[in-house]
């Protein structure tokens, strides 16, 4: 009975492992990994088209080097690929711990941190519930005035949304940690019976696991991974390398959730940033570091937007003369609405024409201040580029923050006229099955599916999401600012959403799963053409090409 019970629990492991393993992209990808470069008349693939561009548009063409910034949560400027493309800061004499340029931040030589050393960091719901625990716990709706019933709700709504996602984070962190621990048996086990040879259906059924528990659950992995179409490994190296990098992530995931994220009793602004957080005016706080802890996601999107296209190493960026700007202010879990607002003006402030902003959240508690910075942007000329969220969601339906909408007016201005929101899509043409869209509030579609692009200390890696679409979108721009310098942000805008190209076959909506047109999806109705862009920039800026290839 006991041997029964042990083989049920190792399938039910089973399950789970395949279900991480079948949503990995690592192994499993279909796309070139340069895909997002290709262009569809000579490949049939649904990239931006800015190879093309360079051979058959720009080639001989001036050029002027354009700042981007990259707020984010920290970029490898060291990396093989970033160090010869990071912004360095003209007036700043590093490492000498003054502040040679007057500008409030210290030795800022390729950009700066506010978020210090912090890594996690919590939900805006879960400072909502800790902000009025005090006030409202243990009472009754009896016990609540008319004037604070507004407030009193939502103390109950965030106290039950953080409660109830805790208790499943700490749920599935306990599951996953079992199962990484179930793993490495079998997986030894296999390694061991079968050492490097190629995997195969055949090569796996004749394993004779006998009474060896651990082997017979290794042999119904393999034969499960191998059965399936959505995972293509070839070794056990490769298996193990799948299976227990997205068991890793899933736990640092559910970790940090519990950890910081849903931790009311967490705040790294006191021990760690150590500023006053509730000083919106306060600008001058954090360091000089702007890798961080953690810059993995920076890295990437760092990478995709200018990774160095003349090295021969690794990936070839968007942009081919473009300064990187690293901006940290995104931990893992919300942003703060404080570091958003300085952020921005930093960037704009140090020479910036291009900022993007790979994050987002659901509340704004200082939305006020952010916008005044959006403002800020626009009057200088800045133009922003913003993912759109990885939530299946219509952006026209839920509030999705920051965004180009103004909380109230500023100067008569409803919208930021500088914004451009950026949705995902793979390689064949499909909107990418987790992509926000809206037709009012997401501005255009662009590459966003197993993009591969740099990582910390020098690796590489597939990645997918709204946060990978927004820095090809940011690439373009900066490559129509760079080639095209008398075109303003809102033009650089204009020139986007117009050289769209539009999809005329029906997509799946990511939300619905219905059959729509593509053009519902979005503004523009279509997604980010580069070569079709600097055409359209030509054209505006009245600038003769090098070739006029149609």
């Amino acid at each position: 009975m006991k041997k029964a019970i042990s083989i049920l629990i190792r399938q039910f492991v089973l399950l789970i492992v395949l279900s991480l393993c079948i949503q990995s992209r690592v192994i499993a990808q279909v796309a070139p990994i340069d895909w997002f470069t290709e262009d569809f008349s000579q490949t049939k693939i649904f990239g931006t088209g800015i190879d093309r561009a360079y051979t058959d548009l720009l080639a001989g063409m001036k050029s002027v080097p354009v700042i981007v910034a990259v707020i984010d949560g920290g970029v490898d400027y060291q990396h093989e690929d970033l160090q010869s493309v990071m912004w360095v800061n003209p007036k700043e004499i590093a490492g000498n711990g003054i502040d040679d340029d007057k500008n409030g931040y210290v030795d800022d030589i390729h950009g700066w941190n506010f978020i210090g050393n912090v890594s996690g960091d919590t939900y805006e719901v879960t400072r909502t519930y800790a902000a009025l625990k005090g006030k409202y716990e243990g009472k009754s709706e009896k016990d609540i005035s008319s004037k604070d019933k507004k407030e009193y709700d939502q103390f109950l709504k965030a106290k039950e949304k953080v409660e109830t996602s805790l208790k499943f984070a700490q749920a599935q962190l306990d599951q996953l940690k079992q199962t990484q621990q179930m793993l490495e048996g079998p997986l030894k086990a296999v390694a061991t019976k079968i050492g490097d040879q190629k995997l195969t259906p055949e090569l796996i059924d004749t394993l004779d696991a006998g009474d060896n528990m651990d082997l017979l659950m290794g042999k119904m992995i393999l034969q499960q991974v191998l059965a399936s179409d959505d995972i293509k490994v070839d070794n056990m190296d490769q298996l193990n390398s799948l299976m227990m990098e997205e068991l890793k992530g899933a736990i640092d995931h559910y970790s940090n959730e519990v950890n910081y994220s849903y931790n009311i009793d967490f705040d790294p602004r006191k021990t760690i940033v150590k500023d006053n957080f509730e000083d919106y005016n306060e600008r001058f706080y954090g360091n000089n570091d702007v890798k961080g802890p953690d810059a993995s996601h920076g890295t990437h999107v760092a990478g995709i937007i200018g990774a160095d296209r003349t090295n021969n190493l690794g990936i070839k960026g968007i942009a081919n003369n473009v300064r990187i700007m690293a901006v940290r202010a995104v931990p893992n879990g919300d942003e703060r609405d404080k570091d958003v607002a300085n952020a921005i003006r930093y960037a704009v402030d140090n020479g910036a024409k291009v900022i993007n902003m790979s994050f987002g959240k659901g509340i704004s508690p200082g939305k006020k201040y952010v916008d005044e910075a959006v403002k800020y942007a626009a009057d200088h000329d800045v133009l922003l580029v913003h993912a759109a969220g990885n939530n299946a969601e219509n952006n026209d339906s839920i509030e999705s923050f920051p965004s180009a909408t103004y909380l109230t007016p500023l100067n008569k201005s409803k919208f930021a006229p500088n914004w451009i929101e950026v949705g995902a899509m793979d390689f064949r043409g499909q909107p990418a099955d987790f992509s926000n869209f809206g037709i009012k509030n997401v501005d255009i579609f662009a590459p966003g599916v197993d993009i591969y692009a740099t990582m910390p200390d020098n690796k590489y890696k597939n990645n997918s999401g709204t946060s990978m679409a927004s820095p090809v979108v940011a690439g373009v721009a900066a490559v129509i600012r760079s080639y095209f310098p008398n075109l303003t942000a809102v033009q650089v805008k204009q020139v986007l959403m117009a050289s769209s190209s539009k999809e005329e076959n029906k997509v799946a909506n990511p939300k619905t799963k219905l059959m729509v047109d593509f053009k519902s999806l979005s503004v523009s109705g279509g997604y980010v053409n580069a070569y079709d862009a600097v055409k359209e920039a030509a054209k505006l800026s009245k600038v003769k090409l090098s070739n006029t290839k149609p």
